[in-house]
């Protein structure tokens, strides 16, 4: 069962960042909160430790996790490009409740799953979650609950539907309930390219056509 470290005191979050650097560094997995809700963190480069992520979610590859990233250096080191319109979205919106997804650089030596060379980034609007980012590199984040279960806020509901499958599970104290905007914006490349809304979460869309134009993302 992970144990849960309060990162609201000061000898527990120190303990706690540390254990869960390791845990990571070893491929386990690791309860993380973030700017939404609590995430299931594992090393983006370790394809068993994204297997066993999506195996403790009970799902499978065919559902590849998002990776959090600690800033926007991190973005062009793992695209491929990076439109004019996800620049002006991340100015806006990032650290922040967007997910993007984007052409996964080819030289990238990992295995997300079936991501159709893609991957889904985004940088959290968390400062423990960006600490640990920055200390780990980028890692493959999915919320943490079953698939099927409503998405853990709290370390102890999180405990209760993942503890047996991770390693540490860092408490944050309650999040929300409303889960990051998805959105795809591979399109842009082309010259008719637009972004599509996977999934309106904490973003809405009006938000992001007031940015990009209703002609970059049509309702």
């Amino acid at each position: 069962m992970g144990a849960i470290y309060d990162t609201g005191r000061p000898e527990e979050l120190l303990t706690g960042m540390r254990l869960a650097r390791q845990a990571l560094a070893r491929g386990e997995l690791v309860v993380m909160p973030t700017d939404t809700v609590y995430g299931l963190a594992a090393d983006a480069f370790s394809p068993e430790a994204v297997r066993a992520l999506v195996e403790a979610k009970g799902r499978t590859l065919a559902s590849p996790p998002p990776v959090l990233v600690p800033d926007l250096a991190t973005l062009d080191a793992l695209a491929e490009t990076v439109p004019e319109e996800v620049r002006a979205l991340v100015a806006e919106l990032w650290p922040g409740a967007l997910t993007i997804v984007l052409d996964a650089r080819a030289s990238l030596d990992w295995d997300l799953g079936e991501t159709r060379g893609t991957v889904a980034l985004r940088m959290p609007d968390d400062p423990l979650a960006l600490e640990l980012l920055r200390e780990t590199g980028p890692l493959a984040v999915s919320s943490a609950n079953r698939t099927g279960e409503p998405p853990a806020t709290t370390a102890a509901e999180a405990q209760a539907m993942l503890g047996e499958h991770v390693a540490i599970i860092l408490d944050g104290g309650p999040r929300g309930t409303v889960s990051s905007t998805i959105i795809d914006a591979t399109a842009l490349g082309r010259p008719d390219g637009r972004i599509r809304v996977l999934r309106e979460g904490a973003i809405p869309t009006a938000r992001i056509r007031a940015i990009v134009g209703a002609d970059r993302c049509p309702e």
